[in-house]
């Protein structure tokens, strides 16, 4: 499953089905008991490393394991920007808010264009251009009136914050560089590793109950390794841009988890905004579907 390269619709449902997963991370963590935002990062990633190793073991992919024993170095820098995104998106909420966080989070679709028009020579249409600053209105406009910078540990949590973007945008580039001579699915497991390793010194001592990594071990699995994965193998149909746009379907889906989950009714300019993104995303794919 997880080598092959899939037709476009169906590599839209997959990135659309990646987009729901990651939204689930905000309504299970508030069911959780003891856990700090560290150690939830080490246990998610942790979970991560062996629900991958199993996944591609089950599916096949021995010769895709077989890849993490010396891997190439777009494997390496793969792993490397998923690792960035597993912690600095963590360590940014314990330094500002979460509107602050997901706000410079949402560049990332511009960003992606940017690198793809300069490193891949890709040419980016008008109505991608469009769409992209469409859905970065929508989403700062969803996150509008939680947005400060007032002080400098806010600053300090948005400057890290903006390492999601950028890893995100590097990533996806590496994916279009490398993705049809190395299998790059096998670089979650590596950015587990790499986020686990650097968040254990921060996490210790555990405070997690088990209650708590019963929840942690559905995050790991569930909305961190198999959506990864997912993302991995839609972006083998997919373009640059398209990618960073689907993906800020999780912001919109998440306070809809929140919604039906945990009672936290999602306030106008959140289901405002998120029209603005989905309005931005069918522009998109709409102009797409009449090219082709």
């Amino acid at each position: 499953m997880f080598a092959r390269r899939y037709s476009k619709p169906v590599a839209l449902a997959l990135m659309l089905l990646c987009t729901l997963l990651w939204s689930m991370a905000g309504v299970l963590t508030r069911q959780l008991d003891s856990a700090r935002s560290v150690e939830v990062t080490f246990w998610r990633s942790a979970f991560c490393i062996g629900f991958v190793l199993v996944a591609l073991r089950l599916s096949g992919g021995s010769a895709a394991l077989a890849t993490l024993r010396r891997p190439a170095r777009s494997l390496v820098l793969s792993g490397l920007m998923w690792s960035v995104m597993f912690s600095c998106f963590m360590i940014a909420l314990t330094l500002t808010s979460t509107s602050n966080t997901l706000i410079v989070s949402s560049a990332s679709p511009l960003l992606t264009a940017v690198l793809a028009r300069v490193v891949l020579r890709t040419a980016i249409p008008a109505s991608t251009w469009l769409a992209i600053g469409i859905a970065v209105a929508g989403m700062a406009w969803i996150f509008s009136g939680g947005v400060s910078a007032g002080s400098p540990r806010d600053l300090l949590g948005m400057g890290i914050a903006f390492g999601v973007p950028l890893a995100s945008a590097v990533n996806v580039i590496v994916f279009k560089r490398s993705g049809g001579t190395v299998d790059l699915v096998p670089a979650v497991c590596l950015g587990a590793v790499f986020s686990a390793l650097a968040m254990l010194p921060l996490a210790w001592p555990f405070q997690a109950s088990a209650h708590d990594l019963a929840i942690l071990a559905v995050l790991g699995c569930f909305q961190l390794g198999l959506p990864c994965m997912l993302m991995v193998v839609a972006a083998r149909s997919l373009s640059a841009p398209q990618l960073a746009l689907l993906g800020l379907l999780e912001a919109v889906l998440g306070p809809l988890w929140a919604w039906l989950g945990a009672g936290e009714v999602p306030p106008a300019a959140t289901l405002q905004g998120g029209c603005a993104v989905i309005a931005a995303l069918l522009l998109n794919e709409l102009q797409q579907l009449r090219k082709r």
